[in-house]
């Protein structure tokens, strides 16, 4: 955790929601990097720079603009053997310090339970409402535009 002035710059924050698509169409939607940029308005590129053994994406390179958090990085992916868990670490980055994340799936009644968690570190502060309108903004990408693409498959 990093400190500037005392005051540490780690977000983290969680949400979840149900989907009405199966786990395996949730998990097509969020595993199909390539068609990020069409449906996350703060995704400008999600280029996948290699593959693992599994046939499934294990870094991906992404340009966000979410306000004023504007940022190129390289994330890490392993998937679980049961295709109902994504999790990423960041591997580099010029405005954050770490991040951190998961998608968890659930198949309930009505579709997939979709727990979304995100721990991100920055380099730098960011203004308390700067801070809250992109944590918003990223947290309705995750879930809010992916309930959207997924129920529309």
């Amino acid at each position: 955790m990093s400190e500037d002035n005392g005051a540490p710059e780690v977000w983290p924050t969680s949400d979840s929601t149900v989907i009405d698509a199966t786990v395996e169409d949730v998990m097509a939607v969020i595993s199909d990097f390539d068609s990020y940029p069409e449906w996350s308005a703060s995704i400008r590129v999600a280029e996948v720079l290699s593959v693992g053994a599994d046939g499934r994406p294990d870094r991906v390179r992404f340009a966000l603009e979410a306000g004023a958090i504007v940022d190129d990085y390289v994330l890490a992916y392993s998937w679980s053997a049961d295709h109902r868990v994504v999790e990423w670490r960041l591997e580099s980055s010029a405005l954050q310090r770490a991040q951190k994340g998961s998608y968890r799936l659930e198949p309930v009644e009505g579709g997939t339970r979709v727990d979304y968690e995100l721990e991100i570190e920055l380099v730098v502060p960011v203004i308390g409402r700067l801070r809250d309108r992109a944590e918003r903004r990223i947290l309705s990408e995750a879930l809010r535009e992916l309930k959207r693409r997924a129920e529309s498959r």
